[in-house]
């Protein structure tokens, strides 16, 4: 089985073209299946040669695999605790491995499409109000405010004491700044993933009619999507800084990608939750902001002001439009909360 999972992962990376999460993903969940199939049976003492104590391993070929086998496994992993999405996508994990053993005659039929997957809640996205995150921007990296009013959502107090800094590693918080305010700007205004934002290279930007050329990891698709005033003026600001960065760094520096760390190479996924939280605990407020809070929220405020349900998947780069109706159920909600708040006869 482990053969064929090497081969099934390199199809998916030469001719799917996945995205290296997709690819450490589907590896990290067929290998783990593997290794429950092929648990301890005992120990040899003395190995082979007499050396180190050996552990044996009993091995399961691929095509002995069946439906009762999978079920086993995903009732292991609830009782361990395992949430029910994850479940989900170790199932989805072997049914595309199934498949293509399936299509490659390493197996009669695919096991896995005879396990029914878990029922999942339907989770809507928890979204800010629009007023609150545009404060949040306006006032980024600033004290926040004393008053309520100032900011709705802003726990009041002083700003939090900037960390001592160690010993090796730069104070950005401040430097960073136009770089921190551009990609946030970028991931609101235009609903970017995270992962799309730090692929972004300069000749994806279309400066003039204020487009950028987004791609997703999910086959390598492109979509055009457009970027506001706001998101001009921080690109601008930010791009001084950057030409910096890569003037300091001379041929270390990655002079094609768009957002840069301040070593001068390619910002990370990592680097972009980090530089959110920074920014909340600046401000004080104990919000959950994540990379994708800010699509939630591009998405939804979308909605509210009136937006086609068809132009916001367009938008998104969502394959299905159930995938973008998610949104109207968070927009209904937030109006209810409205109407509760402010109607005499709620």
């Amino acid at each position: 089985m482990k053969e064929h999972i090497e081969k099934f992962l390199k199809y998916l990376e030469f001719e799917r073209n996945s995205s290296p999460s997709t690819l450490r993903n589907y590896s990290f969940d067929l290998r783990q299946f593997a290794g429950y199939l092929s648990p301890p049976t005992e120990t040899d003492p003395g190995g082979a040669g007499g050396g180190h104590a050996k552990t044996l391993r009993r091995e399961i070929a691929t095509h002995d695999v069946d439906h009762r086998l999978i079920r086993e496994y995903l009732g292991h992993l609830h009782n361990q605790g395992m949430q029910k999405s994850s479940v989900a996508r170790k199932l989805a994990a072997l049914r595309s491995f199934f498949k293509f053993c399936f299509r490659e005659g390493l197996v009669k039929k695919n096991p896995a499409r005879m396990v029914a997957t878990p029922k999942l809640p339907k989770r809507v996205p928890n979204v800010l109000p629009a007023a609150d995150l545009n404060a949040f921007i306006d006032h980024l990296g600033s004290r926040p405010k004393s008053t309520a009013s100032d900011f709705p959502l802003m726990l009041t107090g002083d700003a939090p004491e900037r960390p001592r800094k160690r010993k090796g590693q730069s104070d950005d918080s401040i430097a960073m700044l136009p770089r921190d305010r551009a990609l946030i700007e970028f991931m609101y205004g235009s609903g970017l993933r995270v992962s799309e934002l730090t692929a972004l290279d300069v000749g994806d930007l279309d400066w003039r009619n204020q487009m950028l050329r987004v791609r997703h990891g999910k086959g390598n698709k492109e979509r055009v999507v457009p970027f506001g005033s706001k998101a001009l003026d921080s690109l601008e600001h930010y791009w001084q800084l950057r030409s910096s960065l890569l003037q300091s760094q001379g041929e270390r520096g990655d002079g094609v990608a768009v957002f840069l760390n301040n070593r001068g190479t390619r910002l990370t996924a990592r680097g972009v939750r980090r530089v959110l939280k920074k920014y909340v605990k600046m401000a004080h407020l104990d919000w959950n902001l994540h990379p994708h809070a800010l699509r939630h929220a591009f998405a939804t405020h979308l909605l509210a002001d009136g937006a086609d349900l068809r132009a916001i998947q367009e938008l998104l780069g969502h394959a299905s439009l159930s995938t973008t109706q998610r949104y109207t159920h968070a927009s209904i909600r937030q109006l209810m909360e409205v109407y509760d708040k402010a109607h005499p006869r709620a």
